[in-house]
């Protein structure tokens, strides 16, 4: 049996990245299904500039403000069967760059920040949809027609953060969110044939940073829809239109309100199957509706590379002589 024909929709888990690296979300095909025991381990390096932290998944506007990051994200994901369902767990890790130069309350910063964020922990399991692929084949079998899951991720509080500036990598409060990824096949499940509709409707929360520059900032929650339309153009390449939006998410500090957010960012993804178990991505998003100074302003480029094995796969490469 050949294992290439198939082993990349096995493998390469498209994994939910649950750190939000603003009008990019999460991308499409993260919430594609595998066979249960496969292991991923993603690099994304994101280059963001606008009027917002791109390490903030608050997404808070500081009018007149310019912010210039680089970010990587490192991790690493499971899939596994929960409840008869298939799941999968995460952690990722941010680090990286950002410079900034903003005004706050008439004071004016100029900050450099470098080092680790708040890592996020991500739980994701199937409520709607096709059984767990338990074995090769159920891999073989399998067609994702409607799936809808529940996502729950959290992050830890434990990144660099300066109390004595507005501006860090690490965001001195616990934050995290819940969602309900949606992937809706249209047309035959076949790689180099298949197209997708996908959403995520989801709600971000915050607790209260209490040593903001001195002074206690509280978030009101933020609401976030993200859409895919993607499609394979050949057996190696498929591409995506995306579109995110974000509304809410408030900020008051000591009393005094910010604005909430009301935007919307659009963008496209290319992704390209380097061998049987690597996966490259390149996204690029922009916001359109940010003419207003209070509006988000944020443009990137996002690089996703995945490596995904399972022991199973590895093994029947193994006995085939594609080692």
């Amino acid at each position: 049996m050949r294992t290439g024909n198939f082993s990349i929709a096995l493998v390469i888990v498209m994994l939910c990245v649950s750190i939000s690296t603003m009008a990019q979300g999460d991308g499409p095909r993260f919430y594609w299904k595998g066979l249960m025991g496969t292991n991923a381990v993603p690099l994304i390096t994101s280059s963001m500039g606008g009027n917002s932290n791109p390490f903030d998944p608050s997404n808070q506007v500081i009018p007149g403000s310019n912010f210039e990051a680089t970010m990587t994200m490192a991790g690493y994901a499971k899939m596994l069967p929960l409840f008869k369902r298939s799941a999968l767990v995460s952690v990722i890790m941010p680090m990286g760059r950002l410079t900034s130069d903003v005004s706050i309350n008439g004071l004016d910063f100029s900050n450099t920040a470098r080092g680790f964020g708040d890592p996020m922990l991500l739980l994701s399991v199937n409520l709607i949809g096709a059984k767990p692929q338990m074995n090769i084949p159920d891999a073989l079998r399998y067609q994702p027609k409607f799936s809808l899951d529940v996502l729950a991720s959290l992050a830890v509080p434990i990144g660099e953060y300066d109390s004595s500036v507005p501006i860090n990598i690490g965001q001195n409060r616990w934050y995290g969110r819940v969602g309900m990824p949606i992937v809706w096949q249209i047309g035959p499940w076949v790689p180099g044939k298949r197209t997708t509709l996908e959403f995520l409707p989801a709600i971000w929360m915050f607790t209260d940073n209490t040593d903001f520059v001195g002074k206690t900032m509280k978030t009101e929650p933020m609401f976030q829809l993200e859409g895919h339309v993607t499609h394979d153009f050949m057996e190696h390449l498929w591409g995506s239109l995306d579109v995110i939006s974000y509304s809410g998410g408030k900020a008051t500090i000591d009393g005094v309100e910010g604005s909430q957010l009301n935007n919307v960012g659009v963008g496209g993804t290319l992704g390209y199957k380097i061998n049987d178990n690597m996966q490259l991505n390149l996204s690029y998003s922009s916001t359109v509706d940010d003419h207003k100074t209070t509006d988000l302003q944020m443009d990137g480029f996002r690089f996703t590379l995945i490596y995904g094995w399972h022991s199973l796969v590895e093994g029947m490469k193994r006995l085939s002589g594609n080692d």
